[in-house]
């Protein structure tokens, strides 16, 4: 046989990615969280359930299906239902403290329910009565919201995902979305698509249930970091959806809502919550393992001077991204409780602050654990690099950047920053 002809070895082959059985249905309703104290007490117990196993999971990208439940079933994840929905309505700085506490725990796990919260934000925004009450309800029984927003196959941002009516008051979905955190793990897969109407293309966040025929999964998230959350690709083969499941997108940034800064409260939360992780593993690191350098003229590491100094270098800039945190995260509640333009503008500046000091301070904490903890910290079985790399991944969501420029255009020239949901 030709050499031309003779079979591809069997590690050269690629094989195509297989479609990732869905999740279960929920079998028993979560446990119902009524107050801000026993949120927070739940997030810290679930995030120590949670810490052990973080390094081998992104080590050998294990699915945190077992995880996932037990996160739902903590009842966390129904934190932001609305009261009259028979939710407990907590605070967006709840959330965001929620949210750092599991991400400093696993970075992977604090991201995946994100896009969760940013879809019921959409819902308690947009959606009508009907919508909320079906929704909300079966949040609170259990199901997991994803996502399916963004599209790469262009350098635009125009979406080419199409609801096209079906005549009979719903809908066909077609298109294809990456970056889908959360939709493996989903029961329903919020999306975003344009519809045409009166000769413009209009947005909507259209819910669709993960087992509908024509929904097709790929498990094909491969970034250094971040890597057990999931993010592969979604794609949609004539989808029908219904038009109850369709809820207002476009108009939700037409008018000022804190959709867009609850977003990125969140970003900031889970960036913040890999900085606390980053250094809350250094310490021991550094007190149990780290060598003194030699002109420091001291027995243990932790008694060198110029490492001290960076310690708390670091620490002051971790303290400093908290307050910015809880600082951003009582606008965002001013702009929930009551939306407009100055609210959610000042809303919108106090998160990019705060995203602004996160960003800084997980790439920095999770950069100098190694130059303090010493090079065996760099072995690969005890998975530190994990907090440098989810970080770097993590805060490439949007570029920190335009958070300066949006800074300094409000102050400088009073102009507010726009509504698009990045800020």
């Amino acid at each position: 046989m030709s050499a031309l002809l003779a079979p591809l070895p069997s590690n050269l082959i690629v094989r195509p990615h297989p479609e990732p059985t869905p999740a279960q249905a929920p079998r028993n309703a979560p446990h119902r969280i009524t107050t801000d104290a026993e949120s927070i007490i739940a997030a810290q117990h679930y995030a120590a359930r949670i810490a052990p196993g973080a390094a081998q999971r992104d080590r050998e990208r294990l699915l945190p299906w077992d995880a996932l439940d037990d996160f739902v079933a903590t009842g966390l994840w129904a934190i932001t239902v609305p009261q009259a929905y028979g939710g407990p309505g907590l605070s967006a700085g709840t959330l965001a403290k929620v949210t750092a506490l599991v991400s400093a725990a696993d970075g992977s796990l604090g991201q995946i329910p994100q896009n969760h919260f940013y879809a019921l934000e959409v819902l308690r925004v947009g959606g009508s009565d009907e919508q909320k009450r079906f929704f909300y309800s079966r949040v609170l029984a259990g199901e997991r919201l994803g996502n399916a927003l963004a599209e790469i196959t262009h350098r635009d941002f125009q979406r080419r995902t199409r609801l096209v009516p079906d005549g009979n008051s719903g809908f066909h979905l077609h298109g294809e979305k990456f970056y889908c955190t959360g939709a493996l793990f989903a029961h329903w897969i919020p999306t975003l698509a344009v519809v045409e109407e009166n000769g413009r293309q209009v947005t909507y966040l259209a819910f669709v249930p993960r087992t509908a025929q024509g929904v097709h999964i790929t498990d094909d998230w491969d970034g250094f970091g971040q890597r057990a959350t999931g993010s592969g690709s979604v794609r949609f083969d004539g989808v029908r959806v219904e038009p109850h499941w369709v809820v207002p997108f476009l108009a939700s940034f037409e008018s000022p809502t804190p959709i867009g800064p609850l977003a990125q409260l969140l970003h900031a939360s889970i960036d913040l919550g890999l900085a606390r992780g980053a250094f809350a593993a250094m310490l021991p690191y550094v007190r149990e393992h780290g060598r003194p350098w030699i002109d420091a003229h001291v027995e243990r590491s932790a008694d060198d001077p110029l490492l001290l100094q960076q310690v708390g270098d670091i620490a002051v800039g971790i303290r400093a991204a908290e307050a910015l945190v809880r600082r951003a995260a009582r606008f965002v509640d001013a702009a929930q409780a009551q939306a407009t333009e100055q609210s959610v503008a000042e809303a919108s500046i106090a998160v990019a602050e705060a995203r602004a000091l996160t960003t800084t301070a997980s790439l920095d904490a999770g950069t100098r654990l190694f130059e303090l903890a010493g090079t065996s910290a760099t072995t690969g079985q005890k998975g530190l690099d994990r907090f440098w790399r989810n970080a770097r991944t993590h805060t490439l969501h949007d570029p920190v950047r335009w958070k300066y420029h949006a800074v300094g255009n409000f102050y400088l020239n009073g102009r507010n920053p726009p509504r698009h949901g990045a800020l």
